[in-house]
């Protein structure tokens, strides 16, 4: 039996990201809240692992996203960020992290890469968030957005419902996402 050689993988970058999508190559991401789903997850080669404030409702059991603490957060991603190696560690930043100040945003932002080990953070809004993904960017923080059903914002579109479902509602997505984009989505473009 021969010996198979194993290729290292390195590290996936937010460089390596973008480079991805510039090319037209397929980009994986899944979530996880904890070191053993991050190991499988790593060992699998996704690209990008999201610890996602949607840990709120599927392990703390919360009935929405809006209890989870920065903490909790925090607390999540440092166990995943020990677990995976070579993925892109993305940290969703709670309701109320990021809306009340570009400062607060910066500082909110900074916490998950220096204490919990985290690549780049996630975020939700367009338009809205544009300027606070611009200072955060700006800090030297890669950021990805969140378009669409926006589980932070739940109380304003009355539950869990589609978006944009009818051509206004479509093109606000889409208006959202240039948004976005404008700034750099992980890191500058």
């Amino acid at each position: 039996m021969e010996k198979e050689e194993k290729m290292e993988r390195k590290k996936v970058t937010p460089v390596d990201i973008q480079a991805m999508k510039k090319q037209g190559k397929r980009i994986s991401m899944l979530t996880a809240y904890d070191y053993p789903m991050a190991l499988l997850e790593d060992r699998a080669g996704i690209d990008i692992i999201l610890v996602g404030d949607s840990l709120a409702m599927t392990v703390l059991g919360h009935e929405n996203t809006l209890p989870v603490t920065m903490d909790e957060m925090l607390h999540h991603t440092k166990a995943v960020a020990r677990g995976a190696k070579h993925c892109l560690i993305l940290g969703d930043m709670p309701f109320m992290s990021y809306n009340t100040s570009e400062r607060e945003a910066i500082y909110n932002a900074g916490r998950f890469m220096k204490e919990a080990g985290a690549d780049a953070v996630k975020l939700e809004g367009g338009v809205g968030v544009k300027e606070i993904v611009r200072a955060i960017v700006r800090g030297g923080i890669p950021v990805m957005g969140h378009i669409g059903l926006t589980p932070q914002t739940i109380s304003m579109l009355g539950g869990f419902k589609v978006q944009g479902k009818d051509a206004q509602a479509a093109q606000k997505i889409i208006d959202d996402a240039l948004a976005l984009e404008e700034p750099g989505p992980l890191g500058p473009s």
